[in-house]
Parts: C-alpha cells; sequence; structure tokens
C-alpha cells in the first residue's frame, strides 16, 4: 500500500504534468547528456527525507484522469518520448517550504498577496511536485503542456531555482528539470519536420535492375575481399612494432668513428664561427641579453633533471637563446652528431621566424643545423640538429614514432597559452618520460604560472629570468579621454565594416540585450569613481559602449601619435581578420594614416602567407611610421623589435563551445590580465613606450587573471581521435590526466560525432576509416570527404572543396562593390545552390587563367584573393601526397574519372559534412531552417544559398555552425532525400504496422516515411554500399570494375531523385482497414522491447508452447545502466541498457518476443510462427551469453 501521507500529497494536485523517465535514441543524438549533480544546499547537514519509491509513485499517478507516465520505449523514434541518462545520485533534496527560513516565507506571502488566487494555487501545486520529483531518485523532469503553467511560468521557475532546478519554456511546453536544459528539444517541438520520400516507380525498378545483377555477382566479390573489421589485436600488433626496443647488438667501431668524426667536424664549424669577427660580435650581442646570465644555471638545470621550467619576461631571449645553449653544449661535448633537438611553438609564423633569427647568430643559412617544418614547407639537411615545428607536427611525428626514438631533447615554447595540442602533448610527454628517461623535457612560459606546470610533472625545477624592457607608460580609457578631448558618444562609437556587413553594424544600435561582454563589467563600472575627471570625460565614459571595438577611438589616438609623439612603430591588437580589414580601409582613407609617404599601414593574421609575414619585421624608411594591425598572436609568439607604442582594444575573439547544445560560439571576449601585460610589453623592447589601453582601468582590475585553457572551450573530436590513433586508451581516462580536464559532456560529444562518422565503433575503437583519418591533418569530417572521393573517383573537386575550407574565404565583398562581387559569385554557383560547387568553379577558373598567364586579371574581374587562390592550390598537392602515402590513390587520372559528376560530388560533401544538416521548408516568401542541436537556424550572408528565395532540395549540409546571437550555417550544399539516405549515418529501419517504410537516422531526429518496397530498396543499397566503402578502406587498389552495377545503381539513383516528397508534422501513415482489424487482433505480441506486457507475453506463450517459464539475469554497468539477459529453450536474449532492473528486463524479454514473432503481420500467423520455433531447440547466433557476463 502507499504511503498515506504521500496520497495526501497526490490528493493536492492537478493533473498537468507528464513524469518523464524515457531514454529513446533521439535525445541520444541530441547531447542531452546532463551529468552534473545538483549543487549541495546550505541545509544539506539535515537528514533527507525518505525517498518515494517508483512503483508508489507510479501507480499514484495513474490515479489522475490526464497524468501521462511516458515509460522506455523500444522500436519507433517518431513519438519522440524524451530521453535522459540518469544517474542514481541519491540527492535527497528537500522541498522548498521544508528548507526555507522565516524570512523566505513572509516573502513568500507578501508577493502571494500581489498574484491572482489562480495563480498562487498553480503555484502552491507545483511547490509539492518539485518536493516529490526531488525526493524520486527515478525522476528527472517534469514536462507540462497547461496553458495555466505557460502563464506562471516566471514565478514557478522562480521557485524552482530557489530549490536548485532548472527550468525552461519550450514553445507549448514548459519544462523542469534536476539537470540543465538546452536551448532546443526536437522531442517537444511539435513542429519538426518529417520527410515523406518519393521516387519516380521506374527509377526504382532502373536500380532494383542494377542492384540484382550486382548481388549475382557478389559472391566472387566477397571470396577475394579481407575482413571488413579493423581489429584491435591490429591495431596491437602495430603499436607493438612501434614500440619494439631495438635490441640489436653494439654498434660497430666503424659506426663509432664515423659518429665521433662528424661530432669533431660539427664542432670546428661552430669554433671557427665564435672565433670569427662576425662571430665575436654576435656573441657579443647574445651576452646582452637577460637570459646569458642563466645560461650556466639552465645547462646544469637540464642535464641533471628530466624536466625543467623556465619562465621569462618578455624580450629575455628564452625562445631563441635556450635552445642554441643546448646545442652548443651538446656540440663542445663532442655529441652534435647525435644530438637531436625539436622545439613546438604554436604557430607557424613563430616557427619560421625564430628558426631564421637562430641560423643567423649561428652564421649559417636554413637547413644546416637549425631548420624547421610546418605544413606545407619546411626547411631542413642532414645535418638539422635544432628543428623549430609547430606543435601539431611533433604530435604527428608520435603517431608513427611513440617512443620519439632519436630525439635527445623536447622544448616546448609559450605553453602558459594553454593551447589544445600544447595541453595534450604534455599529457604525452608525460607519460613518454619514464620509458624513456635519457629524453629531456624544457618547457618555457612568458608569464609566472609556472608553479602549475611544475606540479604536473612532479615539482620540476623552475628557473626564472628576468626581463630587460624599458619603462612603459600604461593609459586607460579616462587618460586618453582627458588628454585628448576625444568625446564619446552612442554614434561614434558603432565600427564601420563596409556595405557588405551592414548587419554587424545594425546589431550594435539595435542591441536590447546586454552581451557577455557588457555584462562582464557591468559591476565594475558601477563601482567605479571618475570624479577626478572633466565633466566632458565623464559624460563619454557614461554612454562608453564595451562591445564597440573603437574604430573611430583607434583612428583618433593613431593621429595623436603621428602629430605629437617621437618616432617609433605601433602595434594595434584587433580581435580579428574582419575587423584588421575594416580598420584597415577606414584608415587609408584619413589624410594622415593614409598618407603612405607618412605612414605604412601592415597587417598580422595567423593566416597571411610568410612573405607578407616578414613585411612587418621590417624597418622602414626615414620619416615613415609603421603601424602593425595584429590579432592576439603579437603578444608572445612573435617580437617587433621597432615597436615603441601600442594600442590594445581588450579583447580578442576566441572559440567557446556549448557542450549542453553542442555549438560552438564565435565571439570577442575580454582578454586576461597576463595577456594585457604581454600586449603592454611589447612597448618597451627597445626604449621607453606608451600603452593605450582603450578601456577604463577598473575594467582592467576586473578581468580574469588568466585564459581559460583551450581542451576547455573548443570542440573534442580531432583530439579524441588523436588519442585513439596514439593507442591511448580510454579516451575519457587519459583526458582526466590532463592539467585540467574538459568537461565530461564535452568528450562524450565529441566520441558519439566520431561514432556517427564511422571513425569509432561502438566500443570506442578506432575503425578502418578513423585509422585513416588520423593519418590526415584535417578536421575529421573533411578528412573523411578526401577518403571517400578518393574511393568514388571524384577526388580532384573533392580536394578543392576541403581546402578550400581550410583556408580562407576566396571570395570578396569589397564594400563599395558588392553587387559585383555577390554577382560573380553567383555565376560561379550557376544555381546549383552549393557554395562548395562554387568554390570548384572559381578554383578551376583561376588554375585555367594561371595557365594562360592572366590570373591576376583573372581574380580582379571575378573578386576573388589571388593569395587564397595559391594557398588552396597548395594545400591540394598537400592532400593528394598525403593520400598516396597512406595508399589510397595512384594518380591523378585514376582517381578522377567521375569528376565531372556534379550529383556524386554532391554526395560525397554529403558524405563528409553529415551529421551537419538541417531540414529545408520553403514558404511563401521565405525558408525555414532547423538543425537537430538548435531549432531554427540562418545562413550566414555570403552563402550563395542565403541569397535565394527557394531551395528545389529538401536539406542542406553545412560545414560549420556558429552562434553569435542566433546560429548561423556556414557553406551549405542542398542535397535529395537519396544522398542523405545513401552517404548519411546508419539507417535504422522501424517497422510499421501498415505498408508503409519508416527510416531513421540520428537517433529518430531525421525521418523518412516512404512505401515499404521503396524503403527495402534504400536499406539494401545502403547496405550493399557500405560494405564495398570497407572492402575499398581495407584494400585500396581493389577494382571497382566488379562493383560497377552497385555503382551504377547510386549513380543512376541520386541523380534521378527529384525531390517529389514534401515535409509533415505529426506524420501518422493511414491503415487500411482490413489491416487494421488484423493488427489489434496481434498488438498481444507487438509491445517490443520494454513494452508493458513483454515479460507475461513471453511466459504466456513458453507455457501455452510446453516450456518452463524463462530465467533472467540481470547486471549493473558503471553508468549505474541495468542490463538484463533472458533464457529460454537454449537461447538467450540481451535487452537494452535501463535504469531500473524491472525495466532491464523488459527490454530482454522484448527482444526475445521480437525475434519470435518475426515479420507476420497477423495475430494468427504471428502465433503460430512463434510457436513452431519453440518447437525444437534453436542455435541463434547468441548476442551475449551469461557466461561472458
Amino acid at each position: 500500500m502507499p504511503n498515506s501521507s504521500v496520497v495526501n500529497h497526490f490528493k493536492l494536485l492537478k493533473p498537468t504534468m507528464y513524469y518523464s523517465t524515457t531514454t529513446n535514441s533521439l535525445l541520444h543524438h541530441h547531447r542531452l547528456r546532463l551529468l552534473r549533480p545538483l549543487p549541495p544546499h546550505r541545509h544539506r547537514t539535515q537528514p533527507p527525507p525518505p525517498p518515494i519509491s517508483s512503483s508508489s509513485s507510479l501507480s499514484l499517478l495513474s490515479l489522475t484522469s490526464s497524468c501521462v507516465i511516458l515509460k522506455r520505449t523500444r522500436g519507433s523514434c517518431s513519438s519522440l518520448s524524451t530521453k535522459f541518462y540518469q544517474q542514481k545520485l541519491g540527492y535527497g533534496r528537500f522541498a522548498y517550504d521544508e528548507y526555507a527560513s522565516d524570512s523566505e516565507g513572509e516573502c513568500h506571502t507578501a508577493s502571494s498577496q500581489q498574484l491572482g488566487d489562480s495563480t498562487v494555487d498553480n503555484v502552491e501545486e507545483w511547490r509539492w511536485k518539485f518536493t516529490l520529483l526531488m525526493r524520486n531518485n527515478n525522476e528527472q523532469e517534469l514536462v507540462s503542456k497547461e496553458k495555466k503553467d505557460r502563464r506562471d511560468f516566471e514565478h514557478i521557475s522562480t521557485m524552482a531555482s530557489r530549490m536548485g532546478l532548472h527550468s525552461r519554456q519550450y514553445g507549448k511546453m514548459v519544462v523542469f528539470s534536476k539537470f540543465p536544459l538546452p536551448n532546443y528539444r526536437p522531442d517537444l517541438d511539435d513542429k519538426r519536420p518529417q520527410r515523406v520520400v518519393e521516387l519516380d516507380s521506374i527509377v526504382q525498378e532502373r536500380v532494383e535492375d542494377h542492384l540484382k545483377a550486382y548481388l549475382s555477382k557478389k559472391a566472387v566479390i566477397k571470396g577475394n575481399a579481407q575482413s571488413n573489421v579493423f581489429t584491435r589485436s591490429t591495431a596491437l600488433s602495430t603499436d607493438q612494432v612501434v614500440n619494439q626496443v631495438d635490441d640489436t647488438s653494439p654498434k660497430s667501431m666503424v659506426a663509432e668513428r664515423i659518429l665521433r668524426r662528424r661530432s669533431l667536424e660539427i664542432r670546428n664549424r661552430q669554433q671557427d664561427w665564435q672565433g670569427s669577427p662576425e662571430g665575436q660580435k654576435m656573441i657579443e650581442f647574445r651576452k646582452s641579453l637577460p637570459a646569458h646570465k642563466e645560461r650556466d644555471t639552465l645547462l646544469a638545470a637540464v642535464s641533471q633533471n628530466q624536466v625543467v621550467v623556465v619562465s621569462g619576461e618578455t624580450g629575455c631571449g628564452k625562445t631563441t637563446q635556450l635552445p642554441q645553449y643546448i646545442l652548443e653544449s651538446e656540440i663542445e661535448a663532442e655529441r652534435g652528431a647525435t644530438c637531436n633537438i625539436i622545439c613546438t611553438q604554436p604557430r607557424r609564423i613563430s616557427a619560421m621566424a625564430v628558426s631564421e633569427r637562430v641560423a643567423a647568430e649561428r652564421g649559417e643559412s636554413l637547413g644546416e643545423s637549425v631548420g624547421y617544418k610546418v605544413r606545407l614547407e619546411g626547411i631542413r639537411g642532414r645535418d638539422t640538429r635544432l628543428l623549430f615545428c609547430t606543435t601539431g607536427i611533433l604530435l604527428r611525428r608520435l603517431l608513427l614514432d611513440r617512443e620519439l626514438k632519436g630525439v635527445t631533447h623536447v622544448i616546448v615554447d609559450e605553453i602558459h597559452e594553454r593551447g589544445m595540442n600544447e595541453d595534450f602533448l604534455l599529457i604525452v610527454l608525460k607519460d613518454l618520460l619514464p620509458r624513456r628517461p635519457d629524453l629531456r623535457l624544457v618547457l618555457m612560459s612568458a608569464t609566472l604560472n609556472a608553479e602549475l606546470f611544475s606540479s604536473y610533472f612532479g615539482a620540476a625545477p623552475m628557473i626564472h629570468i628576468p626581463g630587460f624592457t624599458f619603462p612603459v607608460r600604461s593609459y586607460f580609457l579616462e587618460n586618453i579621454l582627458e588628454a585628448t578631448g576625444y568625446r564619446l558618444t552612442p554614434y561614434n562609437q558603432i565600427d564601420n565594416y563596409g556595405e557588405d556587413k551592414k548587419w554587424k553594424m545594425q546589431k550594435q544600435t539595435l542591441r536590447k540585450r546586454k552581451t557577455q561582454i557588457a555584462s562582464a563589467v557591468e559591476g565594475s563600472l558601477e563601482a567605479a569613481d571618475f570624479t577626478d575627471f572633466s565633466r566632458q570625460t565623464q559624460e563619454s565614459l557614461s554612454c562608453w559602449n564595451p562591445d564597440s571595438i573603437g574604430f573611430n577611438l583607434i583612428e583618433n589616438v593613431l593621429s595623436h601619435i603621428c602629430r605629437n609623439e617621437r618616432p617609433g612603430a605601433v602595434l594595434v591588437f584587433m580581435t580579428g581578420w574582419d575587423d584588421i580589414n575594416s580598420l584597415k580601409d577606414q584608415l587609408q582613407s584619413h589624410p594622415i594614416l593614409g598618407d603612405p609617404s607618412r605612414v605604412l599601414l601592415l597587417a598580422c593574421h595567423g593566416s597571411m602567407s610568410s612573405a607578407e609575414q616578414k613585411l612587418i619585421f621590417n624597418k622602414p624608411e626615414d620619416g615613415i611610421r609603421k603601424i602593425v594591425l595584429a590579432t592576439n598572436m603579437a603578444e608572445t609568439s612573435i617580437t617587433i623589435n621597432d615597436v615603441v607604442f601600442v594600442v590594445d582594444c581588450g579583447k580578442a575573439k576566441e572559440t567557446s563551445y556549448d557542450a549542453l547544445n553542442n555549438t560552438p560560439c564565435l565571439l570577442p571576449s575580454w582578454i586576461s590580465k597576463a595577456s594585457a601585460k604581454q600586449r603592454r610589453g611589447r612597448a618597451g623592447r627597445v626604449q621607453a613606450g606608451e600603452c593605450y589601453h582603450l578601456y577604463p582601468r577598473c575594467v582592467h582590475n576586473s578581468l580574469s587573471e588568466y585564459q581559460l585553457p583551450e581542451l576547455l572551450r573548443t570542440p573534442l573530436q580531432s583530439l579524441c581521435l588523436q588519442i585513439k590513433s596514439l593507442q591511448l586508451g580510454s579516451i575519457s581516462e587519459f583526458l582526466s590526466k590532463a592539467l585540467q580536464s574538459p568537461e565530461s559532456l564535452s568528450v562524450e560529444n565529441a566520441i558519439e560525432y566520431l561514432k556517427t562518422i564511422g571513425a569509432l565503433d561502438e566500443k570506442e575503437n578506432l575503425t578502418v576509416l578513423g585509422h585513416k583519418l588520423s593519418m590526415i591533418p584535417v578536421e575529421p569530417k573533411l578528412g573523411k570527404m578526401l577518403v571517400y572521393g578518393a574511393i568514388f573517383n571524384c577526388l580532384d573537386p573533392i580536394m578543392t572543396v576541403v581546402a578550400g575550407l581550410s583556408s580562407r574565404d576566396p571570395f570578396m565583398m569589397p564594400f563599395d562593390k558588392k553587387d559585383l562581387a555577390e554577382s560573380a559569385k553567383a555565376q560561379f554557383a550557376a544555381r546549383d545552390f552549393s557554395d562548395h560547387l562554387a568554390l570548384v568553379r572559381a578554383y578551376d577558373g583561376w588554375k585555367e587563367a594561371e595557365r594562360k598567364q592572366n590570373g591576376h586579371e583573372y581574380c580582379w574581374h571575378n573578386f576573388l584573393s589571388s593569395q587564397t587562390l595559391r594557398a588552396i592550390d597548395s594545400l591540394r598537392k598537400q592532400f593528394f601526397y598525403l593520400l598516396k602515402e597512406i595508399g589510397l590513390v595512384d594518380n591523378l587520372e585514376t582517381c578522377n574519372m567521375w569528376s565531372e559528376d556534379n550529383h556524386l560530388i554532391r554526395s560525397v560533401i554529403c558524405a563528409g559534412l553529415f551529421p551537419g544538416i538541417c531540414s529545408v521548408v520553403n514558404k511563401d516568401k521565405s525558408i525555414s531552417l532547423k538543425t537537430m542541436e538548435d531549432g531554427p537556424v540562418l545562413l550566414y550572408a555570403n552563402s550563395v544559398n542565403a541569397q535565394e528565395f527557394k531551395i528545389p532540395r529538401p536539406w542542406l549540409v553545412f560545414n560549420d555552425k556558429v552562434k553569435v546571437n542566433s546560429v548561423f550555417l556556414r557553406d551549405s550544399t542542398a542535397v535529395s532525400d537519396s544522398m542523405v539516405l545513401l552517404f548519411g549515418g546508419s539507417i535504422l529501419p522501424t517497422r510499421l504496422e501498415s505498408r508503409y517504410g519508416h527510416l531513421t537516422m540520428l537517433g529518430g531526429y531525421l525521418e523518412f516515411f516512404t512505401r515499404r518496397s521503396l524503403a527495402d530498396t534504400y536499406l539494401r543499397l545502403k547496405t550493399e554500399l557500405d560494405e564495398f566503402i570497407q572492402m575499398k578502406l581495407l584494400n585500396p587498389k581493389l577494382a571497382i570494375g566488379n562493383h560497377s552495377e552497385l555503382l551504377s545503381a547510386v549513380r543512376f539513383l541520386v541523380r534521378e531523385d527529384q525531390c517529389e516528397g514534401k515535409f509533415v508534422y505529426a506524420y501518422k501513415p493511414a491503415i487500411p482497414k482490413k489491416a487494421e482489424k488484423e493488427l489489434q487482433a496481434g498488438r498481444l505480441l507487438a509491445n517490443g522491447a520494454g513494452g508493458n506486457n513483454s515479460k507475461s507475453q513471453l511466459q504466456n506463450m513458453l507455457v501455452r508452447a510446453g516450456h518452463q517459464t524463462p530465467i533472467y539475469k540481470t547486471k549493473q554497468s558503471k553508468n549505474n545502466k541495468f542490463l538484463a539477459i533472458v533464457m529460454f529453450n537454449g537461447m538467450d536474449f540481451t535487452g537494452q541498457p535501463c535504469n531500473s532492473k524491472k525495466e532491464a528486463e523488459k527490454s530482454a524479454a522484448g527482444e526475445a518476443l521480437e525475434w519470435l514473432t518475426g515479420e507476420t503481420q497477423s495475430s494468427q500467423k504471428t502465433v503460430d510462427h512463434a510457436f513452431s520455433i519453440l518447437k525444437k531447440p534453436q542455435r541463434k547466433p547468441k548476442l551475449q551469453t551469461a557466461k561472458q557476463w
């Protein structure tokens, strides 16, 4: 009997909510893994009330007429019941009125008097509902669609927040949960599009003919095919080869003599250089650097310790000198022929600039004892002993050589930046050091947080090198306004981004809500005291807009410097490429700043070519002031020696990642105090300098000490793939070793993504495709596109697409010629509704123009960046060499047989970008777009599809999405139903009780309804296509002649699909009356896994067939899920993971019923089929035996 007090509670309740306890596959892919327990309350020390049992609460709920209990179901996901990953955390939380203080109660009474009686009653009801929810460990959210709950949502949500619950309104639904709620829930969206697929029957027949012809040859093909699984044993055997210790005999006397002779030669060359007049001058210069005073200390520490942490102020010389000290020491010790030093830099420009400087200080050319290696280029020779490279290059080497054989020293520079690759490298090196006691690791940081890295490596010794910089005077916004007399108004703070980005300017004037930038400094501004400044300055500060970069203010400051200050270069810190370009355009129209005889305007950005980047280091002619507009890469990665003035906007554009909504955000954010210090220090390298901070001092004082590590604010797909490729064990366990571990939901999202694209299997092992992707240094989705381009013989255009997506957009949009530029891009698009195909045509046209030696003119007329197109051309060559190295291609001719088939190219693009997909619903005057994680989304204005009023295909696949205020999709291509079904993710067929077929993808978010025969055609064709791809991955030289009929069927289908279907909402296929009568009789056995009566149905069937009752065994997994196995008649069946033992047993029984009932539709046939099976023992392949448990 239920507890009487509980019954009394429920007498107070009106049936207005759903108790959600279900777990369907849709929200598994929707990322609603809400894993954090509720924070402990201040009254947690009181003993919690006893929890309500699941059975009693559910039985009581069933007494209410309209209260719906959503149970865990299997099979069709069309109902879209809510899925959560529950954890048995034992919350033991109190109801609000059980722990509210007296003062809170008085406030509640006072506020209640101001509300209507109906609202007060409703809020009181919800208080008790929350009480029961928090006591019940088996429930985790309440869902209501009552109008009164939407009316009172503000009051109810306030109360829920006080009780530690989360709340959100989704259209006509309100949800209250123990866990954070995402911005969009597809299961609660009654306007979520479902697709009815139509295909001409003649097309279907042709496809069937091709498929039948192919299947007739399949036995021969299978006989020659290899196993289609990349097993872990294969991976381990490879790993053993990599890690095998060289146990060969000692080196011969001849080899030793050769090495000794080479070491002596290297030492003699070094001594000759040091003794020369030029060498003496260079030595004197190097001795003037602060690092030289610590030379002996540094070398002793490196010799005596495996790990050393070095911190140094800007300009101390640690980056150029410490690697040289180690190299010189090894050469003097006659180990020059055997030493091998690798120094990593976070950016390619740093690796190239530092290597060039170090080579010059040694009196050598690059490629002798000093070299560099970055993506696409590098200079190194046989005698190179000191290699500067990007962190990614060293990680690539670790993929091939996990022990770093032959490497004697690894120096990791700029570790304070906490880049994702750097943090990852530290974990790998920390694991490597015990196996390589002879390896020396030096960590270099520009700031004084060396203790963090020292403790991470077991209290490694620390050495600090004080920098030598001239004093730098700082001016904050209030000082700048006071000194220059510049007046801020709401209108002169609108940054001019040009006509093509008018929306950026409009957002600056139409903001209704505070942004993250403004909110972060709101408190410090309110508390600030500016009474010491003039009235004009106070008025300007009162209308200062923190969101503005301040183009006009920067222009005024630069003009002030040029008119009034001494000579010297100016370094201006901006947030990104758009800001740099837009400000540069504005400054070029200024009478002084735009005069090339007085000012040299330069840009500094990581995507620039090497030649352009080198210009910023050159000193200008006398009488010309150099002004460099740079991103935050100029803080520490490079040094411009002649900088005297720094202008700091106080912001940097950094990527953040919303794991709950699985959406990256690219927004300007405030820099840290450490970054502000680095920027300020750039002004004091050669003489006393000045730094102009374009924000008040009070804002600077409120900044965080250090920047958030990249590992905690970016998606982790590429990193997780690297972890598996290096065979470092469990992804989660490995990342738990990081300096600061990423959020578990971020890790799970990344793993789920890699499973969706086929890079990992269900056990998180690397698949054949994943192994190939790990060897291509691009994002996994782009790597998959390259692999599919090679398999389907359309590699050339796909290499262009991937190279374009890895580079800056080559399409330029000058604000004064925007219409002409859009028209040129539209011509390349050719009404194909694809940004990617427009890029392919633009590149192909440029290559043809280059052959005719008029490439520059071609770019000029078509508003294209020749620099970007050259970068794309270089990347294409690199991609081809990589694919050739891993054995996927032989030559360009053989892998481009179908490069003119735009439908196949579009399909391969779909394969690469999936699951980045959104539905396209054409309305009268607009287009509605929806994604799984975000709901309604928008297209970036520069997309060719953004200019269209109707898109004739039902889906868009996109490369990237970014949340600014809304979620915007970048670089999209329209695709058909057939392209999605054949080249997207895995398809789950659902047996409908009708003549219709029902196919689902992405855990049920994508639903396709069609006639059953067509659904079967898609399924069989998809199965055969996946098997062919697997065979090609295992054997890239596999001839496609035997598969020509299969490929003909695929190409014909994607070409002839005219997208004649339609989108529907809450679709329910019509069932013929005769079939419906049969089905109602047959539903006795059709509930499936997890159904209400599956256990009793199975037992009744077995008893009627003369068998004993089934036996159930249940176990609980590490994530608190229950897994059950049911055994009878020599067979066993395993159910789905469930939250309770009872539900797990139902799931197992449902699996057994589903197999026993077969494919029959009528009730009598179902029973007859089951009885015929049960008459004799079966040898059905076991999913998992009891012994294996």
